[in-house]
């Protein structure tokens, strides 16, 4: 098994509905999203899949989330804007777009400040 990881930074501001605490006004963060790939096999000239198109893809999926405000998103009407939401949401479309039979999105983590991250897998 080959695994492939990148990393992939956003801004992006939020509010946490119900949250006891001060994150339910309005705050923003340098979001870190990690991508952990794994392949089964190399294509024909060793290669599980070309970094090139894995940070395409991952800039796609997450160009919506930059310098916005998450709340608005139709992806949050009915969840917060949370790391844990966030990462699934990206693995989510991420695996959509990516898996194939050889290739699969292992996991996806998001990290809102340093040390506190979270991580999406199926």
């Amino acid at each position: 098994m080959y695994e492939l990881e990148i990393t992939k930074q956003f801004s992006g501001a939020h509010s946490l509905t119900g949250y006891p605490g001060d994150c339910r006004k309005l705050h923003g963060h340098n979001w870190q999203v990690t991508v952990f790939l794994q392949a089964s096999e190399l294509d024909e000239i060793g290669i599980a899949l070309d970094f090139k198109i894995l940070k395409k893809e991952l800039n796609e999926v997450i160009d919506r989330f930059d310098h916005v405000y998450l709340n608005d998103l139709d992806e949050f009407k009915n969840c917060n804007p949370t790391s844990e939401n966030i990462a699934r949401i990206i693995y989510t479309e991420l695996a959509r777009r990516l898996n194939d039979g050889r290739i699969k999105v292992a996991k996806v983590g998001v990290e809102e400040s340093p040390g506190s991250r979270a991580y999406y897998y199926e």
